[in-house]
């Protein structure tokens, strides 16, 4: 499954009423931790269908970033039914990203 690009426009829909778990990656294209994660977040949302995956660019969507208090990136979230169920800040490898869903 492709990877959703989630602004605060398609965020309520694609994450908070998903029928799925959710990952949430927030990045920016400046930061090298990121650039090292997200070929990691892709390979998952292509193999897990299971998984909904998005993502969330900090730089342009700066009330998300704000809504769920990310000060650091990479900041990767789990939502299941609406709610936060895991949240880890900083590089991962994949399966520490796997076992946060």
């Amino acid at each position: 499954m492709a990877v959703v690009t989630l602004t605060k426009e398609n965020f309520e829909a694609e994450v908070l009423q998903a029928g799925k778990p959710v990952l949430v990656d927030f990045w920016a294209a400046w930061c090298g931790p990121c650039r090292m994660v997200s070929p990691i977040v892709d390979e998952i949302a292509e193999e897990h269908a299971e998984i909904k995956v998005g993502k969330v660019n900090v730089d342009e969507q700066q009330e998300l970033a704000a809504r769920y208090q990310v000060m650091s990136i990479p900041t990767l979230m789990v939502f299941k039914d609406g709610k936060i169920t895991a949240t880890a800040v900083g590089a991962r490898g994949k399966d520490a990203i796997l076992s946060m869903v």
